[in-house]
């Protein structure tokens, strides 16, 4: 019974947490997965720095954000994919975009990052092809949206220069569904997700805006998209 308990206590303080304005608009801006000051998440909260502080503490307390100190400064970010993707369903359930999302929400709905993983309508179609191609399965007995990989799935992803076995090694969920916001559809998170981004970014098929989630995909990543995913962007 104190376990159901504590249980509910926990999930009361999380929700009491995100759910002051202020702080669900710190939390949505570190949703591109870049860390920011105090001072920067108080001009997107639209609090003074005191005010701001006093939020930071309260979301750092209930495990949502986590803190770097370098010299003077102090940096937040989300304290993880679980976070991240727990805000992802939330704006699911708050019916779409919020009014304190990043700009340009044409280019958001077609590709961003989801804390650290591709989402959008770019990342909900390659979630999907890979799908078709029979590269990723449904883990039996295991969650419902969690992925393996198959045969031709380990084949095809190491050819983009994704390694399988360290990327089964790090210490998160390896491959599962994120229902996306826009799209009301999954894409593809967990490590997978993430080394699939990361090898995006490195062979400039998509580009990330400095002060938004927002990806843009470029002539290159088009083309390669088309030739390898059998996809149009």
């Amino acid at each position: 019974m104190n376990v159901g308990r504590n249980a509910d206590a926990s999930l009361s303080r999380i929700a009491a947490a995100i759910g002051e304005p202020a702080r669900a608009r710190m939390l949505y801006s570190l949703m591109d997965g870049h860390a920011r000051t105090g001072i920067e998440l108080a001009v997107v909260a639209g609090v003074t720095a005191s005010t701001a502080s006093v939020h930071l503490h309260r979301l750092e307390s209930a495990h949502l954000v986590k803190v770097l100190a370098q010299g003077k400064h102090r940096f937040y970010s989300l304290e993880g994919p679980n976070v991240a993707s727990a805000l992802e369903g939330l704006s699911v359930l708050a019916g779409g975009s919020t009014k304190f999302m990043p700009t340009t929400p044409s280019r958001l709905r077609s590709a961003r990052t989801c804390y650290d993983h591709l989402a959008g309508a770019v990342g909900v179609s390659l979630h999907d092809r890979f799908r078709a191609l029979g590269w990723l399965s449904t883990i039996s007995g295991g969650r419902d949206n969690s992925y393996d990989v198959t045969p031709s799935g380990t084949k095809a992803f190491e050819t983009l220069g994704i390694d399988l076995q360290a990327t089964r090694a790090l210490r998160r969920r390896f491959a599962c569904a994120c229902l996306d916001w826009s799209e009301r559809r999954p894409h593809l998170s967990g490590a997978l997700g993430a080394a699939i981004l990361k090898v995006a970014l490195n062979k400039k098929w998509v580009v990330q805006d400095l002060d938004s989630r927002a990806l843009g995909v470029t002539s290159a990543g088009r083309r390669e998209m088309r030739a390898r995913f059998g996809i149009q962007v």
